[in-house]
């Protein structure tokens, strides 16, 4: 428990002494709100009735989330081990669990406050989205959500040893998930075979899911069905993270 407490109050301050990532982080899915909010105002999808900002904040919200996991956790692994940090904790008593145990509390913590300062924003006059009844059920998804995203993070910390292959990596899997998932545009106005094969990404589950949680876009069983999709996804890269992880550059 000390290493543990160690470690979330160590990665705690150098992500406050960051003060470039700390604004990015919060303030570019609030841009991405803003421009879909002043491109599409008052505009619906034909397909299903609802306005354009049901879908833009759901989905921004998640891919803001989801992105904040992914890079957090894998520049920090990327930078520690590089950095022989690793090597040295891996010699002390401190188990690999301490090690991502305090990275997911503050990529929960970091997940909590987007949340909140993106839908207080996305609820202003300007936006006017309107949270559904069952807006608690975002809670237990977004967790499961960071959670899954978290351990992608892992993987990509794991193979890439430079901060241009972690971005490299990173970007390769997340810019084309939002889109096809439905992120930036809804997917209820692509065409069959992109809903589909938005079927087989984590993001798309937490689009869902967020979706039918915050705005009411779809039933309980799409909370379920998402959160069901999460957890899948979630043990499957949880299992790749174990094999693939690297306390040092050659093991």
């Amino acid at each position: 428990m000390s290493a543990y407490s160690a470690l979330t109050a160590a990665g705690y301050r150098a992500q406050v002494r960051d003060k470039t990532t700390v604004f990015f982080t919060f303030a570019f899915p609030l841009l991405f709100l803003v421009v879909f909010g002043l491109v599409f105002r008052g505009r619906a999808v034909e397909e299903s009735g609802f306005s354009y900002l049901s879908y833009t904040a759901s989905g921004v919200l998640s891919w803001g989330v989801a992105n904040a996991a992914v890079f957090g956790i894998a520049f920090t692994l990327m930078q520690w081990r590089s950095d022989d940090i690793l090597r040295m904790i891996r010699m002390s008593p401190a188990p690999l669990s301490s090690v991502i145990g305090s990275r997911y509390v503050l990529a929960l913590g970091v997940g909590l406050v987007q949340s909140v300062l993106f839908v207080g924003v996305a609820m202003l006059p300007g936006f006017g989205l309107v949270p559904a009844s069952r807006w608690p059920l975002l809670i237990p998804v977004l967790i499961l959500g960071i959670t899954t995203f978290l351990l992608l993070g892992v993987i990509i910390g794991s193979v890439a040893d430079t901060p241009e292959s972690v971005a490299g990596i990173a970007n390769f899997l997340i810019l084309p998930m939002a889109f096809l998932s439905g992120s930036f545009f809804p997917l209820d106005s692509m065409p069959e075979w992109l809903q589909n094969v938005s079927r087989v990404l984590p993001l798309r589950y937490l689009n869902d899911a967020v979706s039918a949680a915050l705005t009411g876009r779809g039933d309980l069983s799409d909370i379920g069905v998402g959160c069901a999709g999460l957890v899948v996804f979630g043990v499957l890269f949880g299992a790749v993270a174990v094999r693939f992880f690297r306390w040092t550059k050659t093991s």
